[in-house]
């Protein structure tokens, strides 16, 4: 884990307050780089974390995925073979609880890694939500479907599922708008010196300090350590909500990442799914390694 970073985003709004009141959270003192790469399994993996870390501190803090260059899937010459690709998807599957089927390697695999990316950044030309919303449904359709998510006849599908205008996203995959954003990123990531992802960079907007630098998959309280560190202050977590408000909300997760976010065993979760999946409000939908669950009432 590095703790600094050294390159530091423009902001020509910090003012010289420390204090975080009631309007300096209406601003959010705290910026997130995320660095991903879509087709990385320990990225998808991050996933229980970073909505744990949303829904208990989000009021301080705005999330920026940046698609990163430093990735070996978007270089050609670095392309493993299938067989290497799916042990590691196998094995961070068994590890982290969030499934990642590597069979996609030998039956589907992903023929244009540049495509992929680029299709982040055309989302995300509709609006930072409709990009993240995008890219929820990428990862979940490469880890959990198999789909070659370069295929451009997929991807059209994804961004219906994530309710984009789907002719303007259509547009913006093939245009210079889309390819300029995601170099932006790219440059970013050498900017910022990120050579392995995932990595999170956090920026105090308050402060001209470095930003601090997490790279790899931490337990929970590390980020938050972090993130309190970064603030100066240790700040109480917010209330979670109710499961079916959160279920509500997020549409379809994971076993791991309710049982990550609401602090159960796996059991537990099971449980109370199956509460729901009783009173129809939730389909169960098994994976290769554990369940996922689609909110439908």
């Amino acid at each position: 884990m590095s703790f600094k970073a050294t390159g530091e985003p423009n902001n020509t709004n910090q003012t010289p307050q420390s204090q975080y009141g009631f309007v300096d959270l209406l601003k959010k003192p705290v910026e997130i780089y995320v660095f991903i790469d879509p087709l990385c399994p320990q990225c998808w993996s991050l996933e229980p974390f970073l909505k744990k870390l949303t829904l208990e501190y989000g009021r301080y803090f705005t999330i920026r995925p940046i698609i990163s260059g430093k990735l070996t899937s978007l270089n050609a010459e670095a392309f493993q073979k299938p067989e290497d690709l799916a042990k590691v998807w196998e094995k961070v599957a068994s590890r982290t609880g969030m499934s990642c089927d590597g069979d996609l390697w030998f039956e589907n695999p992903v023929s244009s890694p540049w495509m992929a990316a680029l299709s982040i950044k055309a989302a995300e030309l509709q609006g930072k939500k409709a990009g993240m919303r995008f890219l929820r449904k990428i990862q979940e359709n490469l880890f959990l479907n198999k789909q070659n998510i370069s295929n451009e006849d997929v991807l059209l599908r994804c961004a219906e599922e994530s309710n984009l205008d789907v002719e303007e996203f259509k547009q913006d995959l093939h245009s210079d708008s889309a390819k300029r954003a995601l170099q932006c990123d790219l440059k970013l990531t050498r900017e910022m010196e990120v050579e392995e992802i995932p990595a999170i960079v956090l920026f105090n907007q308050e402060e001209e300090e470095e930003g601090i630098k997490i790279t790899g998959l931490y337990p929970y309280n590390v980020y938050v350590n972090v993130l309190q560190e970064m603030m100066q202050k240790e700040p109480p977590a917010a209330v979670k909500p109710a499961l079916e408000e959160f279920l509500q909300h997020y549409r379809f997760v994971g076993t791991q990442e309710i049982s990550v976010v609401f602090d159960w065993s796996e059991s537990k979760t099971e449980c109370e799914m199956k509460k729901l999946q009783l009173k129809q409000k939730v389909e169960k939908h098994p994976v290769k390694y554990g369940t996922f669950w689609r909110y439908v009432k």
